[in-house]
């Protein structure tokens, strides 16, 4: 799959990866072929289009670690980190526990901050925890919130913006220890880095398709059943996916996420190595063109494809994207971009609000071409230098 020489160039794979053309052909019959509904099991082509359901359900298990009954399909990664964090509150509350707090970092994905703070309307106790200048979280500043009787813990496996990797198994057994439940959103995760969740010892894991090659609307929440965790569903309806998430399951969509699931499984480290060289590449190239570049975020514990980049100089990253209309990047979260503040990721590492305002961020993809990096570099280093004179020139 490569891009066409007149198409930008596309370095936004964080924000979302282009369907693999596997996905693509896997999803195809289950459009027009046999369109039925997975749910209809009096007939043959109900039973077919569950059995295709429940073997893309054992490919996203076996991505992951899990047993096929633990992962429930969800529309993504933003509904399976509410109904992991919502859920597991007001079931437990529902069932007469005590326990009121829960804890997660101030540079966690959008969903899952708001998830806590309406929590907070419900009597619970949102903490949101600082992180090192590195992006990484301090394990003593969990230590200490742990103190209190916790019911929940959320830490995103890696950051969206900057890429960085936490250490999912040493805090998870940390909240274990303590009592508390452990969740984590790997949407950004899964196909970058092998995850296995016994491993992990976590009790929630949040996935989406189309962060690894697969289509959008269409994600899972893995919950773990030995010992059984309980959720309170957010939706009200026919009982599907063990009574967690009513809905008819979009058959193509879950096909496609089974697939992709499938693909990273065997592809993974292959696909990580070329991206790795592709990343060196690129930066190479950019801190030749702007000289003075920071990266931000912890330099070796980050997935491959990602790069934070401050550009010097103060320099606005809006006005320098403005100018190079050949390159797909962003300056941080796809949920976040409608905002004009500057990236709450950003400001939780330390950066003062003119350096966040000059920051991009790169995702380098399964995709993404030796000349596409080239031709992104270039670009954005001409852009930059001629915002940085026109900015003098004024």
């Amino acid at each position: 799959m490569t891009a066409a020489p007149n198409r930008p160039a596309y370095l936004d794979n964080h924000a979302t990866t282009p369907p693999d053309p596997r996905v693509l052909a896997a999803m195809r019959p289950w459009w027009e072929a046999n369109f039925a509904n997975p749910g209809s099991v009096e007939h043959a082509l109900g039973r077919e289009a569950e059995a295709a359901v429940e073997a893309a359900r054992a490919h996203v298990a076996d991505l992951i670690g899990a047993e096929p009954r633990e992962v429930v399909f969800t529309s993504g990664a933003t509904e399976s980190n509410n109904l992991a964090i919502k859920g597991a509150a007001r079931f437990a509350a529902a069932q007469g526990t005590e326990r009121r707090r829960v804890v997660t970092l101030a540079t966690e994905h959008k969903c899952v901050l708001e998830s806590l703070r309406d929590l907070a309307a419900e009597g619970f106790e949102p903490v949101f925890l600082p992180v090192r200048p590195d992006g990484l979280l301090d394990p003593e500043s969990l230590r200490e919130a742990l103190a209190v009787p916790t019911l929940l813990v959320s830490v995103m496996a890696v950051n969206n913006e900057i890429g960085v990797v936490q250490d999912i198994a040493a805090l998870a057994a940390m909240a274990r220890a303590a009592g508390a439940l452990f969740h984590t959103d790997a949407a950004q995760a899964a196909g970058r880095m092998p995850l296995d969740v016994g491993a992990l010892g976590v009790d929630l894991l949040s996935l989406s398709a189309h962060k690894l090659y697969g289509p959008k609307g269409i994600g899972a929440l893995y919950v773990r059943r030995r010992p059984r965790v309980r959720l309170a569903p957010l939706l009200s309806g026919g009982g599907q996916e063990r009574g967690l998430r009513s809905g008819t399951l979009p058959a193509p969509l879950v096909v496609g996420f089974g697939e992709a699931a499938r693909i990273a499984r065997l592809e993974m480290a292959l696909d990580e190595g070329r991206i790795a060289g592709q990343r060196d590449r690129f930066l190479a190239a950019l801190e030749a063109g702007i000289p003075g570049l920071r990266v931000n975020g912890d330099r070796a514990r980050r997935v491959a494809g990602n790069l934070n980049l401050t550009l010097p100089g103060g320099v606005d990253a809006q006005a320098v994207m403005a100018a190079a209309p050949g390159v797909c990047v962003s300056t941080g979260s796809a949920c976040s971009s409608a905002s004009v503040e500057p990236s709450y990721v950003l400001r939780a590492i330390g950066l003062p609000e003119a350096e966040a305002r000059a920051t991009l961020r790169i995702g380098i993809g399964r995709f993404t071409s030796p000349a596409e990096v080239d031709r992104a570099a270039a670009e954005l280093s001409r852009a930059w230098n001629g915002v940085r004179h026109r900015a003098a020139a004024e």
